[in-house]
């Protein structure tokens, strides 16, 4: 029992060994595509996928999540003068394309918050393998097998926690575009409602004019109609007086 109580401390840290060399594989990575060309780097950041593979900002840099400032500003000069359009003319689009990337990522990890936010999610991506293979573990003792997994490689180990960061940072994008596409129809929604709401008060402005400038003709109207109308019955008046009677005159 004892040994059974120890079992996760004992993965978590090797979990942990395997996250550090996972690091260092990708420093020494790193090391090794820094000096890639021009063309190299334009392709590699416009590879298939790349919508994806660029939101992590360290990706696109090629840079460790604990590179302090300074690195980050020496990786951005290298990389942003490797794929700027000036010196790929021969590939001018691609090349502003590439050097878009490089410059959006950049920008993103200046901004402390927006940094402290990709390092989160390369962590998450890290403690979600982690604990997942302590399941894993855990089931496999549980139905009396070998405890051994593929993750327990160092190499598959990193893929694991390579695919698990890109995905929530896949998962992020999508929610952020659907958080962009609601509050964009909610301001349409909103526009909408406010010129409908002008072109009525304007129609009612409009209306209000029409109806004072107007006034003065339909009290003249009436007043005519009244006038005419007495005058007619003046003379139906006249029209209808009796005859005067002639007196006879008796011999």
């Amino acid at each position: 029992m004892a040994a059974a109580g120890g079992d996760p401390p004992a993965q978590s840290s090797t979990a942990d060994d395997a996250f550090m060399t996972f690091y260092s594989e990708v420093k020494q990575i790193e090391k090794r595509d820094s000096v890639l060309t021009s063309k190299q780097q334009i392709e590699r950041l416009l590879r298939p996928g790349s919508s994806y593979f660029n939101l992590n900002p360290f990706e696109v840099l090629q840079i460790d999540p604990e590179a302090t400032d300074e690195e980050l500003k020496k990786r951005f000069r290298q990389l942003s003068i490797l794929v700027h359009p000036d010196k790929n003319q021969d590939d001018a689009d691609r090349a502003q394309k590439a050097f878009e990337a490089v410059d959006k990522a950049y920008k993103l990890l200046l901004d402390a918050e927006q940094k402290k936010r990709a390092v989160d999610v390369i962590h998450a991506g890290k403690e979600y393998v982690e604990h997942m293979m302590i399941q894993k573990k855990k089931q496999l003792k549980k139905d009396g097998k070998p405890t051994d997994i593929e993750e327990d490689d160092q190499e598959m180990f990193r893929q694991a926690v390579y695919k698990q960061t890109m995905k929530l940072f896949a998962e992020l994008e999508i929610k952020r575009k659907e958080r962009e596409a609601k509050e964009m129809h909610e301001r349409k929604r909103q526009r909408e409602e406010e010129i409908e709401t002008q072109e009525r008060a304007k129609r009612e402005r409009e209306w209000q004019k029409n109806f004072e400038e107007s006034r003065d003709g339909r009290v003249d109207s009436w007043r005519n109609f009244q006038a005419k109308g007495k005058s007619k019955e003046k003379k139906n008046r006249t029209f209808l007086k009796p005859p005067k009677v002639k007196m006879e005159q008796r011999e």
